[in-house]
């Protein structure tokens, strides 16, 4: 079984910074893209970030460039999410997702990924 399990959120002030987690279970995983999505209260679930599984390719949503990095570990099998600068409205559960594919290209769309963890909450508040 496919599993993705994000870590790493909390509390932290404005302009702070936080690096999530995403640990995955079974290896082929390092064969897919995976993306994080977030989804703030009373809003729609959106796209942060993805990588391929050579890390050599990501995107980024034109709120988070600048601020956030993501990166991959295949020894550890686990994708991060380094947030720096972080503003009140980066407010969200943040979610890591697999996309089942072996392009050398990823998107960052919830209706691509086909596999998805439980989310870790963030939130940015002084």
């Amino acid at each position: 079984q496919l599993q993705l399990v994000e870590s790493g959120g909390g509390l932290v002030q404005p302009g702070g910074s936080l690096t999530l987690s995403c640990a995955y279970s079974r290896s082929i995983l390092d064969l897919y893209p995976i993306g994080w999505f977030r989804q703030a209260p009373g809003k729609e679930r959106e796209g942060v970030s993805c990588i391929v599984s050579g890390g050599g390719n990501t995107n980024y949503a034109d709120s988070v460039k600048g601020r956030f990095t993501i990166s991959r570990d295949k020894a550890k099998n686990t994708v991060y999410l380094q947030m720096n600068s972080l503003k009140p409205e980066d407010t969200a559960v943040y979610y890591c997702a697999a996309q089942r594919t072996f392009s050398g290209a990823c998107v960052i769309s919830d209706e691509a990924m086909n596999y998805w963890g439980k989310g870790t909450l963030v939130t940015v508040s002084s």
